[in-house]
């Protein structure tokens, strides 16, 4: 196998920004590029919106458990440790670097991770699988033959793939990148170092490999093909509209902040709703920790009694104790990383331990978490209010004239091309509409559309 010449950290760590060619910017002491990212996202409406958007479990009632925004806040606050932790170590080694270069890897990193879910529908991943089985499986399916003859075969096709295998990863990039109407070009003009580390699936639907994930979709292919050859990302194919890079290293810490946040919070959420056990709970994340690691949980703390306290700060050490092996692993693979041959994620490649805990936590959760009564409740739900609106608003844009399809498509905010002069560059508005409802939002529409409530005047 030939080696790739390896991508280089004073390229990969830029202050270009989307949008603006002429941004870049040098370092200074005063609130950096990487920092304006964080910001711009924290006050962001995208981001706001993900207080009412379903982590896993409903949303809270009396018991207060993770929506997306808090998830994202949590994922920020380990992906940012992690890229500290890490340009502590390549400062020293790589002496040579210019004065500060490592300095904002954290900053780079907690910012991708507060964007990591923007692009997620309402009611979590069931509502990914319900945008993709509309087209595949639902009354969306006549929409194919429709797009081909619109667009042609071969840009039919990955319009196609990315509609079936409809993914709030890639929708994330396109919420940061696309000039929506009325708004300015380059989206929210985020730096390009920001917006790869984003992209856990550098790769187009056409190269997913009968997977649901992938990185962008066609109409964010250019933008996407603009940052990574800034910054000198490895590219491993570019034919037409299969277009596959290395991962950005940053976004390696990116997917272990988030597989470490979901599966660890995802069990302490279920033992606060009652679905495990405390015993359940403490023996799943024991697993996590060595004999001293563990002698610690029962001695640093004997005047704890309270059980749910000692979950939590059991909790806080299994984070940690991944945080630093994830750190380990990148330090460690360092040159595979550059190279874009490390596959698979950091935790996957943890020693054994820890590696073997999380692969337990995860089938443990799948068997009885994500089965659970609760979880596929909202799931349900959150197929039968997805399909309906699906089914309405693109029956609007086929027969914009018809009286109930105004109606409908004038509640649609001017911002999503709903009246675009192609047919599925309307269909990509209907879907970026229904994307960015909140859950609330959309069973507040759904209830009001199907007649079964009314607003208060």
């Amino acid at each position: 196998m030939t080696l790739q010449t390896p991508m280089e950290w004073q390229r990969l760590i830029s202050t270009k920004r989307l949008g603006r060619p002429d941004s870049h910017t040098d370092f200074t002491e005063h609130r950096s590029e990487f920092q304006r990212d964080y910001d711009r996202l924290i006050f962001s409406a995208p981001f706001r919106r993900l207080q009412n958007k379903t982590q896993v479990f409903p949303l809270p009632g009396s018991v207060f458990v993770h929506n997306r925004l808090t998830h994202s806040l949590e994922v920020a606050s380990v992906g940012r440790s992690m890229g500290n932790d890490a340009a502590g170590i390549l400062k020293k080694r790589h002496p040579e670097a210019a004065p500060g270069l490592f300095a904002e890897l954290g900053t780079i990193v907690s910012a991708a991770c507060l964007a990591h879910d923007l692009g997620n529908p309402p009611f979590g991943h069931s509502g990914e699988k319900a945008i993709a089985t509309f087209f595949s499986e639902g009354k969306g399916t006549r929409w194919q033959q429709m797009i081909k003859e619109e667009a042609g075969e071969e840009k039919a096709n990955i319009i196609w793939e990315d509609i079936t295998r409809y993914d709030g990863n890639a929708n994330a990039f396109r919420l940061l990148t696309h000039q929506y109407e009325g708004r300015r070009a380059g989206g929210y003009v985020m730096t390009y170092s920001t917006l790869a580390s984003i992209v856990k699936y550098p790769y187009s639907s056409l190269l997913s490999g009968g997977k649901s994930k992938f990185g962008f979709f066609y109409s964010e292919l250019p933008f996407f093909r603009e940052v990574a050859d800034h910054l000198g990302i490895i590219n491993f194919c570019n034919d037409g509209y299969k277009l596959r890079y290395a991962r950005h290293p940053l976004a390696y810490f990116v997917e272990a902040a988030d597989d470490i946040c979901y599966q660890i919070m995802d069990i302490e959420d279920a033992y606060k709703l009652h679905i495990i056990s405390a015993e359940q709970t403490r023996e799943l994340l024991l697993n996590f920790l060595d004999d001293d690691q563990r002698k610690t949980i029962d001695t640093t703390y004997p005047d704890v009694t309270d059980r749910n306290e000692r979950i939590i700060y059991l909790r806080s050490c299994v984070i940690n104790a991944i945080e630093q092996e994830c750190v380990r692993v990148f330090t460690d693979n360092e040159d595979k990383i550059l190279r874009g041959e490390l596959e698979g994620s950091l935790i996957s490649h943890a020693q054994p331990r820890i590696r073997d805990a999380f692969m337990n936590c995860a089938k443990f959760s799948l068997a009885n978490i994500y089965r659970s009564r609760e979880v596929l409740d909202v799931e349900l739900a959150g197929y039968k209010i997805i399909d309906t609106l699906l089914e309405l608003f693109t029956d609007a844009i086929l027969s914009p004239d018809k009286a109930y399809s105004k109606r409908l498509i004038d509640r649609v905010s001017s911002q999503y091309q709903i009246n675009a002069p192609n047919l599925h560059e309307r269909l990509i508005g209907v879907l970026d509409y229904i994307t960015g409802m909140t859950d609330v939002y959309a069973l507040d529409l759904y209830r009001k559309i199907k007649g079964m409530s009314l607003p208060i005047i």
